[in-house]
């Protein structure tokens, strides 16, 4: 007798068994299929343009964060801060483009757009005059690399500031581009004005090396790198998003920490 129920146990539990695994196969095969429907349906949706980068369903998604960062967005909210002395000495570089071989410093005037037909040429002497901000911190890129470095420049709150841009610092956002033009950014207003934003002209105490952006760049520790955009042109402002250059590759238009 309790050879016989031993023997039903383990029928009973081979057949449980078989029965747990064809289910677990069904519901793989179920969820591997709707996941290649869901990409493969995305993926044909309309769209996708230089200007967007992704398809629209993607894109709506990103737009819904950014409007997320936006509503919990404060200037009381810093990146960490670290001692000077902990600030890498080999920086790395994130990227290149904009850095073309033509550029000619000894020409370099930043173009400061404050209207249509109102440009200021502004030189690095002058942005040197004014209140000097350093700021070391975990520079962070997209390639999934970060380093401690130190920048030392002018808050670009000091920079509107000190050139009575109060009307237009009242837009969105900013735009920076290049001189070559080949690299841009968009940025929002309120990360600009945020008092860890800098207009910088120094790492590690020295000019800015050719190849991280000389002779001024952007330092946003807020966002990812690929917003600190190198060596600056022409800075603008706007109430409509300016072109982005990740933008356009599929990233999202705010790429905030």
């Amino acid at each position: 007798m309790e050879k016989n129920n031993r023997k039903q146990e383990e029928e009973v539990s081979s057949a449980k068994i078989r029965n747990l695994t064809i289910a677990a196969f069904v519901i793989f095969i179920l969820l591997f299929g709707g996941g290649a429907f869901t990409f493969f349906k995305i993926k044909n949706q309309p769209g996708e343009t230089q200007q967007t980068g992704v398809q629209d369903p993607l894109r709506k998604v990103l737009n819904e964060n950014e409007n997320v960062f936006n509503k919990v967005f404060s200037s009381n909210h810093l990146a960490k801060t670290y001692p000077k002395s902990e600030a890498v000495k080999n920086v790395r570089v994130n990227g290149d483009v904009g850095m073309g071989n033509d550029f000619d410093a000894k020409d370099w005037k930043l173009k400061l757009v404050k209207a249509d037909g109102d440009t200021l040429a502004i030189s690095l002497a002058d942005i040197q005059k004014l209140p000097k901000t350093e700021i070391t911190f975990d520079f962070k890129c997209i390639e999934g690399w970060s380093q401690v470095t130190n920048w030392g420049g002018v808050k670009f709150s000091d920079f509107v500031k000190a050139y009575h841009l109060d009307q237009q610092s009242q837009k969105k956002y900013i735009g920076l581009v290049t001189p070559d033009g080949e690299y841009y950014v968009g940025i929002d207003m309120p990360s600009a004005m945020h008092p860890q934003t800098l207009l910088c002209y120094e790492m590690n105490g020295k000019p800015l090396p050719m190849d991280q952006g000389y002779p001024l760049r952007l330092m946003i520790p807020t966002k990812y790198g690929i917003k600190s955009l190198k060596r600056i042109g022409t800075l603008s402002f706007s109430n409509e998003r300016p072109k982005d250059y990740w933008y356009e590759r599929g990233y999202d238009y705010y790429s905030g920490l």
